[in-house]
């Protein structure tokens, strides 16, 4: 595991889902659940407490390969980097029968070493083989050309599965994975919305669908329950800040949208004129209007469970509450309105601040905004601030009572339904220096200036409070991660 937070989050999984038969599902057995180390026996170590509850856990190692990594990055020698993959891939071994490897930066390794760097993996008890394109750099004909010389080339490679992890950088790992699988590879390494650093990851739905409509091409298939595509992407838009272009393939908004005349003339005469799959297929299918203003809570609950949502006690009673002050402004609920509700509702941090009010005065003037808001102590402060927008002024007037500094890198604002009266999503990304924040994750597209990056999301009819409370779950999440090393950091101090 590349971290504590890290550990915890795949031992977390492992528990959860790695220990599970395959009972309503089309897998034969529970999935392998694996975690990702350096070659360090102390993180192979860690990554083998990870997985350890799952049924079939499985390590994941790796060694740069390339020219200039071996030179300027490891300064080891073909040989030495030989010796030290032999030497992980076997400490893995010692602790589960499952160990991919990836020689990173295989799209730009000589093919010569990256078959002894592979042999060398296999030998030491490798079981996948993981040829991952790390800085983008291949083309589809090319990376497809790599993974057919390795299956020709490497002994005993017939033995291990094949796998590809693609970047984006130009704009080809989808294309590249799917020409992986054309040349034999049987694991692709994806990404939901294909996020990731720099310019992501190969996306999954995508990966998914092109295997699924072009099942005739490629002859395999995935095990994926593609109606759950939709919501998954949804569901890590909402969890990451990330947004979902509306042109993205799949799950994007547009992606089933036909404005030319030509094209709905087409499709009011066959569906297949210009849709290649069906929006069903991924779970996007028309939103009903389900609930209003009269709905009660068991027609409420009953909603979320077939959204796949198992809510119940404090939380339940929480989300109904919202539903009905949404209820009382918009006539019509419906399931876009429940997801961005329970997104608002569930994926909170723990509540050291609360928006209690906000009043903002906006226009050609000098925009002004007074907050009130409950404090860790549970008494309640005001304050008013100018800036240069509503906006602006409301998050002057929460930092002029929370003293959190921090910087705003993004915000974004969105509707969720159609209508004046559509509920507003705002998401938000900060950074903070604070010394007291932990390492953490970083935001690869800030790692320069080492910023730690935390996420706030808020929804309301009122895009004013929405982004209100959208930083105050940023500035919450800062503080909760500052609690947690300093109870870390006591607790470290108390067993020394």
């Amino acid at each position: 595991a590349a971290s504590d937070d890290d550990l915890r989050a795949v031992k977390t999984i492992a528990a959860a889902v790695g220990v599970t038969g395959g009972e309503g599902r089309p897998l034969p057995g529970p999935p392998a659940v694996c975690s990702w180390a350096r070659g360090h026996e102390s993180a192979l170590g860690k990554a083998a407490e990870a997985v350890a509850p799952a049924k079939r856990g499985r390590i994941h190692t790796f060694i740069a390969t390339s020219p200039i990594h071996r030179e300027h990055k490891l300064r080891m020698s073909k040989a030495e980097v030989l010796a030290k993959i032999t030497e992980m891939v076997s400490y893995a071994r010692s602790f589960c029968d499952d160990v991919e490897f990836s020689p990173e930066d295989a799209g730009r390794t000589e093919m010569e070493f990256l078959y002894e760097a592979l042999q060398a993996a296999i030998e030491a008890g490798a079981s996948t083989l993981n040829i991952p394109d790390t800085v983008g750099y291949t083309i589809p004909v090319e990376f497809g050309e790599r993974i057919a010389m390795l299956r020709q080339n490497v002994p005993g490679i017939d033995n291990a599965v094949i796998s590809v992890h693609c970047h984006d950088d130009l704009g080809m790992a989808v294309a590249n994975s799917l020409s992986a699988v054309v040349n034999g590879a049987r694991q692709v390494e994806v990404a939901v919305n294909g996020i990731g650093e720099r310019a992501g990851n190969a996306s999954l739905e995508e990966v998914v669908m092109a295997l699924h409509v072009r099942r005739d091409l490629f002859g395999i298939g995935t095990h994926v329950d593609t109606t759950q595509l939709t919501r998954a992407s949804r569901l890590v838009s909402k969890v990451t800040g990330m947004i979902v272009q509306p042109n993205k393939a799949i799950v994007g908004a547009n992606a089933f949208a036909h404005e030319a005349g030509t094209h709905q003339d087409g499709m009011l005469k066959h569906e297949e004129t210009y849709e290649i799959m069906r929006a069903e297929t991924v779970g996007a299918g028309t939103t009903q209007l389900i609930l209003g203003k009269h709905s009660g809570r068991h027609a409420f609950a009953n909603r979320l469970t077939e959204l796949g949502y198992s809510v119940s006690g404090d939380g339940l009673n929480k989300a109904f509450a919202r539903f009905k002050k949404l209820a009382d402004k918009k006539k019509h609920i419906t399931d876009a309105d429940l997801l961005a509700l329970l997104s608002d509702e569930l994926y909170q941090p723990k509540e050291f601040w609360r928006l209690d009010a906000i009043q903002v005065g906006c226009g050609t003037g000098m925009p002004t905004a007074t907050v009130k808001l409950t404090g860790p102590d549970g008494q309640t402060q005001t304050s008013a601030e100018v800036g240069t927008g509503p906006v602006d002024a409301a998050y002057k007037a929460i930092q002029n009572l929370v003293h959190v500094p921090c910087s705003l890198l993004e915000y974004t604002v969105q509707s969720v339904t159609e209508g004046i009266d559509a509920l507003g999503e705002v998401s938000v990304r900060v950074s903070t220096d604070d010394n007291e924040a932990p390492p953490g994750k970083l935001n690869p597209q800030y790692e320069h200036s080492r910023a730690r990056v935390f996420h706030g999301h808020g929804a309301h009819t009122d895009v004013i409070v929405a982004s209100a409370k959208a930083y105050i779950a940023a500035i919450n999440r800062i503080l909760a991660i500052r609690e947690g090393t300093q109870a870390a950091s006591a607790a470290a101090g108390s067993a020394a």
